[in-house]
C-alpha cells in the first residue's frame, strides 16, 4: 500500500437523530439585525429563520447558514465557531437572541464560513483563526474554478488573534482548544474542541453528505485530508459529538468510516495519477465505482484530486502563502 505521506516524492515525474429542540434558553428570536453592509433588504437571507439544536447544556448548533455554526454559551457572551455567509449572518445574529458574541473562531477562510465576520467583528467580537486563514482573509485572492477575484473583506472581518499549531482559552468552566490540520481542505484548517462539553468542530475536513471539497489552490489535497482525519480521530472518544461544516453531527464511528473511505480514494487516485491517468481517464475507468459513495459532481472531485496531487508535489500554495 502506497504511503500517502511519501507518495508524491516518487510520482508525477449517530447523532443525526438529535431532536430539533431550541438551541439554548438564551437563543430566542429578537428584532431583525441589519447586515454588515447596512439595513437588510427585503427577500434577503437576513429575513430567514435558522433552525437550532441543543447539543449539550452549554453548546448548541445553528444550521443552514448555509453550513453549521456552533455556539458556546458563556456568562459574558457566546463563542461562535464560524459565522455563516454574509447574506445569512443577520439570521445567525437573530438566532442568538440578545446574547453578545465575545469570540468568533474560523475553521478556514471560505466565505460560506467567514462571511459573517464583518457583522460580528464590527459589533466587538474578537476573531480567532489559524495564521494562514488570516492571510487569505487579509488580501484579495483568486478563485480559479470561477475565474474571478474575491476582494478582501473589511478590516473588522480579519482575525486579530492567530495561532500556528495550538490555541487554548477558557470560557467559564469550559476549556476551549484549537489545533492545526495541515493541508486537508485548505492549508489553514483548524479544529475547535470544547473539551468539557466533549464537542469537536471539524470544519470542512469532514463531509458526511456533500462531496469532499479539496481547495487545491489553497493547499488542500486528498492525502492531507486523510492525515487530518487521523488527527481528529486521536482527539475524540465514542461519546464525542463531531460537527462538520455541513451535514449532521457525527459519531467517532461515522468519522472513522469516512476516513477509511477517503483513504481508499487516496490509494486509488494516487495509483492512477502515478500511471498518468487524468480526471477524464479516471471517470472512464469507473474509479469511483469502487467506493461505496455517490458523488454529486464526480468529475469536479477527481479534477480537484488530480490538481491537489500536482500542487502538493510542486509545493504550490496559491497566491498568498
Amino acid at each position: 500500500m502506497t504511503d500517502r505521506r511519501r507518495f508524491l516524492k516518487t510520482t508525477l515525474g449517530g447523532f443525526a437523530g438529535l431532536a430539533a429542540a431550541p438551541l439554548l434558553g438564551s437563543l430566542a428570536g429578537c428584532a431583525q439585525t441589519p447586515s454588515a453592509g447596512g439595513a437588510a433588504s427585503a427577500g434577503s437571507g437576513s429575513a430567514k429563520s435558522l433552525p437550532s439544536t441543543k447539543l449539550t447544556e452549554r453548546v448548541g448548533l445553528i444550521t443552514g447558514a448555509p453550513g453549521n455554526v456552533v455556539v458556546l454559551n458563556g456568562a459574558d457572551g457566546v463563542v461562535l465557531v464560524d459565522s455563516g455567509s454574509a447574506e445569512l449572518a443577520p439570521a445567525v445574529r437573530r438566532a442568538l437572541g440578545r446574547e453578545r458574541v465575545r469570540t468568533l473562531i474560523n475553521t478556514h477562510y471560505h466565505a460560506d464560513q467567514t462571511g459573517g465576520n464583518a457583522l460580528f467583528g464590527k459589533a466587538g467580537a474578537e476573531i480567532r483563526a489559524h495564521t494562514i486563514t488570516r492571510q487569505w482573509l487579509a488580501a484579495d485572492y483568486w478563485v480559479p474554478a470561477e475565474d474571478r477575484w474575491v476582494k478582501a473583506p473589511p478590516k473588522e472581518a480579519v482575525p486579530t488573534v492567530t495561532f500556528r499549531t495550538h490555541d487554548a482559552f477558557t470560557v467559564g468552566d469550559e476549556h476551549v482548544e484549537c489545533g492545526y490540520l495541515l493541508e486537508a481542505h485548505t492549508r489553514g484548517d483548524a479544529w475547535i474542541f470544547f473539551r468539557d462539553s466533549n464537542v469537536l468542530v471539524a470544519g470542512d475536513v469532514a463531509s458526511p453528505e456533500r462531496d469532499p471539497v479539496l481547495d487545491w489552490f489553497a493547499g488542500g489535497w486528498l492525502g492531507g485530508r486523510v492525515d487530518a482525519m487521523d488527527d481528529l480521530l486521536e482527539l475524540v472518544d465514542d461519546e464525542t459529538r463531531i460537527v462538520p461544516a455541513y451535514g449532521p453531527v457525527m459519531t467517532r464511528a461515522q468519522l472513522q468510516a469516512e476516513r477509511d473511505l477517503v483513504a481508499k480514494l487516496y490509494e486509488l487516485t494516487a495509483d492512477a495519477t502515478h500511471k498518468g491517468r487524468s480526471a477524464d481517464d479516471m471517470m472512464k475507468d469507473g474509479l469511483l465505482d469502487q467506493v461505496g459513495r455517490k458523488f454529486q459532481d464526480p468529475y469536479k472531485f477527481l479534477y480537484d484530486v488530480a490538481k491537489g496531487l500536482q500542487a502538493h508535489y510542486t509545493n504550490f500554495g496559491g497566491n498568498v502563502v
